[in-house]
């Protein structure tokens, strides 16, 4: 019974994180666009819009267009899963979940491709000519988004000798890491792929509706109903696991536990505060910046890549000095 008890609230504990991941990502979009809206000095939508939104898609006839392959309903699922599975394996409250082992970075850089191919393959399936912009954008940043991520984790492989976020924030939460110029590049560089990957300003804007700029909303144009409800809350949940794992990895700190219930509230509570911190700093940050040009977004990612290669060669110099 001893042996089984840990296992059991390992489960347990991603359960509670599945459903809170599920119910709130669409109020986390709404608290951050009233965030917004306030910010501007309107009085914006409500916070459960975004739930009213999803319902009134999941009422809506689903269109299909005559141009479109037997596999057009497919897409929409196929990102909604990637997005889903991701972060069920981003610890969220606590760590040592029973997805832990699961969650390495090289996992979760799939899956967000796998997302974003999904979608792109979404927007050209009718053969629109706007959704075929739109997807030849996103393939041109997703190239650089993946390199930063993937040069940075050699900065977290290094300090926390573990390449898993729940290995990572274990790391960082027990041990004396400190403050370095290490992690501030990799911070500088997570972020700037973070919103990308979110569709966020400067990279793309959510809340415009110009056809020749938008890169996320440009493929999705064609659909409608139930398959864009799946989109849009991919949208929704990408924006909590994106929040999620800078808490888990940046800001680890009295994070619970899984084998101890009693280190849950108080795990609970903060992870409520990080995601209410990001969510207020986020539209702060995006009505203090203008989006960029189409052509730019590569030179925006391209410095994220550098500060992401510096990061890991200044510790591994560092280290060696060191030693």
């Amino acid at each position: 019974m001893a042996q089984i008890l840990p296992v059991l609230l390992a489960v347990l504990a991603n359960l509670v994180h599945a459903v809170l991941l599920f119910a709130l990502a669409p109020g986390l979009m709404g608290g951050v666009s009233k965030m917004r809206a306030w910010a501007l000095g309107r009085r914006g939508a409500p916070v459960m819009q975004p739930y009213r939104q999803l319902y009134k898609l999941l009422r809506k006839t689903t269109l299909i267009p005559e141009t479109a392959t037997d596999a057009y309903p497919y897409w929409p699922l196929a990102c909604f899963l990637s997005v889903s599975v991701a972060g069920l394996l981003i610890p969220s409250f606590a760590t040592g979940m029973v997805t832990a082992p699961l969650s390495d970075f090289i996992t979760l850089i799939g899956l967000f491709a796998l997302a974003r191919a999904a979608t792109m393959l979404g927007g050209l399936e009718t053969g629109f000519s706007f959704g075929g912009a739109g997807a030849q954008r996103e393939a041109l940043y997703g190239v650089f988004a993946e390199g930063a991520l993937l040069v940075t984790i050699l900065t977290f492989a290094l300090i926390a000798h573990a390449t898993t976020v729940d290995g990572i924030a274990v790391a960082f939460r027990d041990g004396h890491i400190g403050i370095s110029v290490s992690l501030a590049f990799a911070l500088a560089a997570t972020l700037a792929v973070a919103l990308t990957e979110t569709g966020r300003i400067p990279t793309d804007n959510p809340a415009g509706h110009l056809e020749l700029s938008m890169v996320h909303e440009e493929m999705l144009l064609e659909y409608s109903g139930r398959y864009l409800l799946l989109f849009e809350y991919a949208a929704m949940l990408r924006l909590m696991v994106w929040m999620s794992l800078i808490g888990a990895v940046f800001l680890p700190f009295w994070m619970g536990r899984a084998g101890d219930v009693l280190s849950w509230p108080l795990g609970l509570v903060l992870w409520a505060g990080k995601l209410g911190g990001m969510a207020v700093i986020l539209p702060l940050f995006e009505i203090s910046s203008a989006k960029m040009r189409v052509f730019r977004v590569p030179e925006f990612l391209g410095v994220a890549m550098l500060l992401g290669a510096l990061a890991g060669v200044f510790l591994f110099v560092a280290e060696r000095i060191g030693s």
